[in-house]
């Protein structure tokens, strides 16, 4: 369910059943051959059914078309609380004879065999005129179901479960419309306005196109009047393949290709064009990798067409020449959303004539439908011509492939399209029917060996295994590959019937048989006439008759299929009560036993009992009402007695449940409501309920509480507080007390009592008792006292027919009335256009009747909803649009060459409400309005720039860095404003090596009053720049930046110093009027310390 409900937004699960031409219940079985002829003893041949269909030629009513007999496939389906009849025939005109089906791998075909179409079928709905079926019955039912309102899909829940639907098979069934979409992107397709495919890439392309449109001279199998038959080469890639399993795609793409056929069916287009399957191929891994390119479809389109042309026969009249080429494939070929691709108006061209379609699932039908019919000539409605209106009506050729509230339809532009083209393609005038195909084997393993079987089924290189031999050959095919000779594997199927099994010998229906001249053909049984309904097997209070038939008519030979259906078909008769009290049928097969049935050595009073599991509920078990033993009466119960006390219809006949809906009839799903009206919505049903209190004045006897009528249901009492008293129930009709008569221990038990299983609880010291009813008779609620003078307070509810008002006596009562709902109109859609006529279509909703407030839609019967109701709308005259500016923003830079300002600019039409619509540019007159302009192109003004700070100039003690500063304009030039930062600083690092600091003062030798390291001033104290000496010569400065006199201070630093030797010794000289000192001092005892770098 999980996987379902994120797939489909909304889903049902049911079980289909086939049926006779009266929609009576036959069996479960839908699949295959074992539906065909069911109940045609039972129903004369059905008229034509009255489709809105294009008339069909005179070909259709062939024999061939009507198939053996004209036989028709009846199957009841539940769609959403609707149960709907469905009439079918074959559609014998899908596939003709000599189409086939081709399995390529590694670019080489590697296994061929004809097409089956037995189960494929077209048809309407009984009772709904205007109603259209597509439906495959190979693997349970699949397809489209088109009823007066919408569209369906119907599948198996799970596929290859045929062996089980005897018992019914779940089958889901979900509308077009609730479909989730994988992407966000909606659904689009795309078509070339120019070819696809480059012609001239193709050796002898031109040869064959002049040949292809030479072919009208040709002879040809000219179809009848007004018949177009567009013979189909439908290509399966390796991921769709994969995707449904190699078992299940066949049939897979037959029901959806017959989809596709019953939507060119469609009277709204106006042209009788049949689908024909002429030949199916499924292309390996390795050719569909390499034909689509992901995320370019028009790439891929293109090596699609050119392949399908490579797979065209040479010869015209060869069975499987084909006009037209569909590609399904599950590869990404486009954009997010992209559903197909196909060139306009290519039908016929050999090179054009082909689509692209991404397969997911029953509703790809559409967009093949949709591909094809551009090919065809049909452009997007609305685009191009007047049709845009029906697009949200759920039109074949809307821009958007998309599902839609409304049936699906072929718009009249489509219509028109077509039939500007359709003349002009010759190629769709044969008829695939009138060939005179070579047959292909019947048997088609007299092809291929064993070995080529595993090889098809297991891949390159497998073989038939060898580890063991088995008793016959053709039970299961079993294959190894020689790497592991020992592991063998199987998919649990025989080989191909004709396969050799052993010298002279081939295999048949799963048995190695001797080969005949004349091949053993199997042979299908069929049903000869029922016989007339026996006699009922009960008087009164319902029974069952029968009739039967025999599968011999003729017999199934040569492992042919058993007839389908049952043998035997069941009527429910007598079904009145019997007079009198009720009695109940199961009790008494069990009280007949009491006179002579012993149980561990002594007889027992016996009651009914029902066994849980729904496999034994057909077996007469007995509880003794002593002991409480259960015990099996080794014996099935008599036919008519119910299967349940949970189910007041179902039967019992011949040791099986057959289900029984509330009208009586096999089969049916019809149900009561709360108050037993058959497929009622509970408007008649009433809730009574009250709470009653009373005070026994003595301990003698009972004390009675209230009554409660025959026919009520859902019944519930409970004790409203914890007494020490009993609650007992009596039956007012036998006067017996059916829950705790006097003198009997108070005990929870589920128990069975007139007709209806009782559940009665005691919890906590308060008692309980419920039961789903009806009751049969009335009932007596009463109170045995424990206590005096303690009170005994009971709630009781239950659900009655308004009809059964009268018989409660009490007055104390509340009456309720049960919700009860009705489809009201909620709203009116969206017009579809905003001026010049639309049309909109009323919106239901669900409401309740007592309040009248809407609630959730589930709550409505579904089958009950009123069709939408259509009106026009808006129709009053468009106004011209015109170009509507909003104010420009901001600009986006305050000066310079790069400022812009934008603003939004809309095409806009004034609706008559007073409203703005927005529409698509071209249909404003005149030249849009610019949306961006420069702005504030003014120069910037100059600002200081500067450059990084290079490394210290000393790798010890003091330094400097500098950087470059500049005055910058945006154009090159300007003034600066403000101080202009500083080029220059110093920076200090760590002392250098055996020195206090970055300048060193002399000292007296023979002083030594002055600690050792402490600086001792000089005649330069005041100005230590006289001080700093080099060993080096001034050979000028090396920095412009010297000759600021802001970093003048900076010259007591030796290594700005040494950097700006000539400025600093300017500096010094106009400071002390002495020559700068140019070298190393000469005093005794002073030491000239290095300088600092």
């Amino acid at each position: 369910e999980l996987l379902l409900s994120g797939k489909l937004s909304e889903y049902g699960v049911i079980v289909p059943f086939s049926a006779d031409c009266r929609g009576r219940f036959l069996s479960h079985v839908v699949s295959g051959d074992a539906a065909v002829g069911i109940g045609q003893a039972a129903c004369p041949p059905a008229p034509r059914p009255s489709r809105r269909r294009v008339p069909r030629s005179p070909l259709d009513e062939s024999p061939q078309r009507r198939g053996a007999g004209g036989r028709l496939l009846y199957f009841n389906v539940t769609v959403f609380g609707k149960e709907l009849h469905l009439r079918l025939r074959p559609n014998r005109r899908l596939v003709p004879l000599g189409a086939v089906a081709e399995w390529q791998e590694d670019f080489e075909v590697l296994f061929r065999e004809p097409l089956q179409q037995r189960c494929l079928f077209t048809g309407d709905i009984s009772g709904m005129p205007g109603a259209t079926v597509a439906i495959s019955n190979c693997d349970g039912l699949a397809g489209l179901i088109r009823t007066d309102s919408n569209e369906f899909f119907i599948e198996p829940l799970e596929r290859g479960q045929q062996e089980t639907e005897e018992h019914g098979r779940a089958h889901v069934v979900y509308r077009r419309s609730a479909i989730r979409q994988d992407s966000a992107e909606p659904r689009q397709d795309l078509h070339p306005e120019v070819p696809g495919v480059r012609v001239g890439d193709l050796p002898n392309s031109l040869e064959l196109m002049t040949e292809r449109l030479g072919d009208a001279e040709r002879k040809r199998r000219h179809a009848r009047k007004d018949d177009y038959n567009i013979e189909v080469l439908l290509a399966v890639d390796d991921s769709v393949v994969r995707f449904h399993g190699k078992e299940h795609v066949q049939n897979y793409v037959l029901t959806l290709m017959n989809i596709v056929d019953e939507i060119y069916h469609d009277e709204s287009l106006g042209v009788h064009i049949n689908i024909v399957l002429v030949r199916m191929i499924m292309v390996g891994y390795r050719q569909s990798v390499s034909l689509i390119e992901r995320g370019n479809p028009s790439r891929s389109l293109e090596q699609v067409c050119r392949w399908a042309h490579s797979q065209q026969r040479s010869d015209p009249e060869h069975a499987e020449y084909h006009d037209h080429a569909v590609f399904l494939t599950r590869q990404d070929f486009g954009p997010a959303g992209m559903q197909g691709y196909a060139p306009v108006t290519g039908m016929c061209h050999p090179l054009r004539s082909c689509t692209l379609n991404h397969e997911d699932g029953f509703s790809s039908a559409f967009v093949v439908a949709h591909e094809t019919g551009h090919v065809l000539g049909m452009e997007h409605d609305g685009q191009g011509n007047r049709c845009a209106d029906e697009t949200s009506m759920g039109s074949i050729m809307a821009p958007l492939v998309q599902a839609a509230f409304h049936r699906y339809h072929w718009s009249r532009c489509s219509k028109q399209e077509l039939n500007r083209y359709i003349h002009s393609y010759d190629c769709l005038l044969d008829d695939p029917f009138e060939h005179q195909w070579p047959t292909l084997p019947e048997l088609p393993g007299i092809n291929y060996s064993m070995d080529e079987q595993c090889r098809f089924d297991f891949g390159v290189g497998y073989k038939t295994c060898t580890a063991f031999r088995t008793f016959d050959p053709c039970k299961q095919l079993w294959c190894s590959h020689p790497d592991n000779p020992y592991f063998c594997k199987t998919k649990k199927g025989p080989p191909l019937d004709g396969t050799e099994c052993s010298p002279g010998k081939w295999c048949f229906k799963g048995h190695c048989i001797w080969k005949t001249s004349e091949q053993p053909y199997s042979q299908d049984g069929s049903w000869s006439s029922w016989s007339k309904f026996g006699s009922c097997s009960r008087t009164c209070g319902g029974g069952v008759r029968s009739r039967s038939r025999n599968c011999d008519n003729p017999p199934p030979a040569y492992g042919g299929r058993h007839c389908p259906g049952a043998t035997y078909e069941y009527q429910v008769c007598n079904a009145e009560e019997c007079p009198g009290p009720y009695q109940d049928f199961r009790a008494q097969q069990c009280s007949k036993r009491n006179s002579y049935y012993t149980h561990q050595n002594s007889k027992h009073a016996w009651l009914p009992y029902e066994h849980h599991d729904d496999a034994q509920k057909c077996e007469l078990i007995c509880r003794s009402e002593g002991t409480g033993d259960v015990v099996f009466m080794n014996q099935v119960v008599h036919d008519g007695t119910r299967c349940s006390y949970r189910d007041p219809y179902s039967i019992c006949v011949r040791g099986e449940c057959v289900h029984v809906g509330c009208d009586k009839e096999v089969g049916s799903l019809k149900q009561d409501d709360k108050c037993g009206v058959c497929g009622g919505d509970n408007s008649h049903c009433r809730t009574v309920k009250g709470t009653l209190a009373k005070t026994p004045k003595q301990l003698v006897g009972v004390l009675k509480m209230f009554e409660i009528p025959a026919g009520a249901r859902h019944l519930q009492i409970e004790e409203m507080e914890p007494a020490s008293h009993s609650i007992a129930v009596k039956n007012q009709a036998t006067g017996n007390f059916i829950l705790n008569a006097k003198g009997k221990e108070a005990k929870s038990q589920v128990f069975i009592e007139m007709g209806l299983e009782w559940e009665y609880t005691i919890e906590h010291g308060k008692e309980s008792l419920k039961t789903s009813g009806p009751l049969h008779e009335a009932i007596s609620v009463l109170v045995i006292p424990q206590e005096e003078e303690a009170r005994s307070s009971l709630m009781y509810r239950y659900i009655i027919h308004e009809d059964l008002l009268p018989m409660i006596g009490n007055n104390n009562v509340l009456l309720e009335e049960m919700d009860s709902y009705e489809w009201a109109l909620k709203s009116w859609s969206q017009c579809s256009k905003a001026c010049g006529g639309g049309i909109q279509y009323t919106k239901y909703g669900c409401r309740r009747k007592s309040d009248n407030r809407m609630v959730h839609r589930n709550f409505c019967d579904n089958s009950k909803k009123p069709k939408p109701i259509r009106r026009r709308c808006n129709l009053q005259e468009c106004s011209q649009p015109a170009w509507v500016a909003e104010e420009w923003g901001a600009c986006s830079r305050s000066c310079g060459k790069l400022g812009v300002q934008a603003r939004a600019v809309q095409c806009v039409q004034r609706l008559q409400d007073g409203t703005n619509r927005t529409l698509h540019t071209k249909y404003c007159p005149g030249q849009r309005p610019e949306t961006r302009r420069p702005c504030s192109r003014l120069p910037c003004p100059a600002q200081w720039r500067t450059g990084a700070w290079s490394e210290c100039s000393a790798s010890c003690g003091e330094g400097v860095q500098q950087r470059q500063v500049v005055c910058k304009g945006s154009e090159g030039g300007g003034r600066c404003e403000g101080d202009k930062p500083e080029a220059v600083q110093g920076c200090h690092l760590a002392l250098c090596p055996g020195k206090l600091s970055g300048i060193t003062a002399s000292a007296d030798a023979g002083d030594h009053s002055t600690p050792k390291g402490q600086r001792v001033p000089q005649d330069g104290a005041k100005n230590p720049v006289s001080k700093i000496s080099s060993r080096e010569p001034c050979l000028g400065d090396k920095s412009i930046f010297c000759q600021m006199e802001v970093l003048a201070r900076y010259c007591s630093i030796p290594g700005y110093n040494k950097l700006c030797c000539e400025s600093c010794g300017k500096k010094a000289s106009s400071t002390t009027g002495s020559p700068p000192t140019t070298g190393p001092s000469s005093s005794p005892g002073t030491a000239a310390p290095s300088p600092a770098l």
